[in-house]
């Protein structure tokens, strides 16, 4: 049985983190669509999630983070002045950036690539349970294959009883997945176009810069 909680009950934030901090998945509210999440720090709790929606191993999970901070906990080395630029524009917000993944993620989080997806959500519950229990491994709250969810009714039509605990914050404002922006490569790739469309990514790429000689250059924009 998968128990349903309010967003706005008392104790909901306290209980949604002992659970996952047990190694469980919970559904929870984005700005986007109902999402299943976990520590991504925990490998056994990832492979949970990937049985519960029955997710193929070679996909790999975005990060959820509480905070822009929290992307140096699972990005390696320095972010790129882009995501910086990127992330001041659109975080927080529908916006998943590839970046190269820190080596001690677990394989599974990544379906063994050297990049992880991280977006900051537009949802106050869940950033207040990433800031609590650190960046959390997320996947959309259906089964693999199946339609996504906007509400937590529909999340229970397909999952319920596969999952302990489930969010309610009632139906998500944008109803769809997030945009998806390769960075990891010196050209920017849009894998998945979102709630963000290209022109909007475009825009921001094609902001002119001048460095220290004086010289104007434009940043790439991405391709399709």
């Amino acid at each position: 049985m998968t128990v349903v909680l309010a967003a706005d009950e008392t104790g909901a934030l306290a209980r949604a983190a002992a659970a996952l901090e047990q190694g469980a998945v919970v559904g929870v509210p984005t700005d986007t669509v109902y999402g299943l999440v976990c520590l991504c720090s925990d490998a056994e709790a990832i492979d949970r999630l990937f049985a519960v929606k029955e997710r193929p191993a070679e996909k790999a999970l975005p990060v959820l983070l509480g905070d822009d901070q929290q992307a140096l906990a699972v990005v390696a080395g320095p972010l790129p002045p882009a995501a910086q630029l990127l992330m001041e524009r659109f975080w927080p917000g529908p916006l998943t950036l590839v970046l190269p993944a820190q080596p001690h993620l677990p394989s599974a989080l990544t379906a063994g690539k050297e990049t992880v997806g991280v977006r900051l959500p537009a949802q106050p519950f869940l950033r207040a349970l990433a800031r609590r229990v650190g960046p959390l491994a997320s996947s959309s709250a259906n089964r693999s294959g199946a339609p996504s969810c906007a509400t937590a009714p529909a999340v229970l039509d397909q999952l319920e009883g596969r999952i302990p605990l489930l969010i309610d914050a009632g139906p998500t404002p944008l109803a769809q997945p997030s945009t998806v922006l390769d960075l990891s490569a010196s050209q920017p790739e849009l894998l998945r176009p979102g709630p963000l469309r290209q022109e909007a990514l475009a825009a921001v790429f094609a902001v002119q810069e001048t460095d220290g000689g004086g010289t104007t250059r434009q940043r790439g924009r991405p391709r399709a």
